[in-house]
């Protein structure tokens, strides 16, 4: 038991892994942009903005950010704390798969992971704390997400759900629960200490298959709309000739790749065995926060 600092609580992945924390006996220190209250003695909400003002924390021992890795990195880099606290934070898959874009935004991007990475690694190895760093894949099951959610948000509210021909790239859908459930593996694990780890589902699927799955899912009938790939790259790339914003248009154009991750050495070093792709209406609705 330990008391942790929980960075990014209110989003995805923690809205699974502070409960799980709380059942092993944790004390939680969680930060918010905007007042919240818990009813559990063991968890205190905090309000801070790592991009603009921190207030002054409580002694803990370890920290978890499941928010933007470049602003934890630079706040960590000059925070004053005591002690040799435990570090987990997530990046994202996008260092690896944008780094060679077509779009200079998406390398930017990529860029801005890597340096946020370095920066993270240095500081923690620099103060003598043991780090592990998560990229994981399409993050889906709290119901606010921005890759799959809001497709299928549409789909109920027009009653018609796209269906991408041509959409053969695989995909490994990866449900925050076993986010979660690896945050709290890896507490526990010293062969995860100073390592970066690839996390993804329990399966591959083709793109097309994965809205299928989706569609399945959703409470209410919904008519199919076929959309051919090319034909809908064709289109996001004329507007962008045109200066009309597309900003779709670089993940149309990897609808064809595999984003898949390599995670044989989660498996090993913690037990990654993360669940199948098989979505529930639920997964679609955002889980309340503790």
């Amino acid at each position: 038991m330990a008391t942790l600092l929980v960075v990014g609580a209110s989003g995805a992945v923690g809205r699974f892994l502070l409960p799980r924390l709380l059942a092993d006996g944790h004390s939680l220190v969680a930060t918010s942009r905007v007042p919240r209250a818990s009813a559990n003695p063991r968890l205190r909400w905090i309000v801070g903005n790592l991009d603009t003002s921190m207030p002054a924390l409580p002694a803990f021992d370890g920290v978890l950010s499941l928010g933007p890795l470049d602003a934890f990195a630079r706040w960590f880099a000059q925070a004053r704390f005591e002690g040799r606290p435990r570090v987990i934070a997530f990046g994202s898959m996008s260092r690896e798969s944008k780094r060679d874009s077509d779009d200079a935004a998406e390398r930017a991007l990529a860029a801005r992971l890597g340096e946020a990475e370095d920066r993270l690694h240095a500081a923690a190895e620099a103060a003598g704390c043991a780090w592990t760093l998560f990229r994981p894949t399409l993050i889906y099951g709290a119901g606010i997400d921005r890759s799959l959610t809001p497709i299928a948000r549409f789909a109920q509210r027009w009653r018609v759900f796209p269906q991408v021909r041509g959409a053969s790239g695989l995909r490994q859908p990866v449900h925050a629960d076993d986010l979660a459930g690896a945050c709290v593996a890896a507490l526990g694990a010293a062969r995860t200490h100073n390592r970066i780890y690839a996390l993804g589902g329990g399966e591959r699927l083709a793109f097309d298959a994965m809205l299928g799955r989706m569609r399945a899912s959703l409470p209410l009938r919904t008519v199919p709309l076929p959309v051919p790939v090319g034909a809908a790259r064709a289109l996001l790339d004329l507007a962008h000739a045109l200066g009309l914003p597309s900003p779709h248009r670089m993940a149309v154009a990897r609808m064809r790749r595999d984003l898949v991750a390599d995670d044989a050495a989660a498996m090993a070093d913690f037990g990654w065995a993360p669940r199948m792709f098989r979505p529930d209406a639920g997964s679609w609705i955002p889980r309340r926060i503790d």
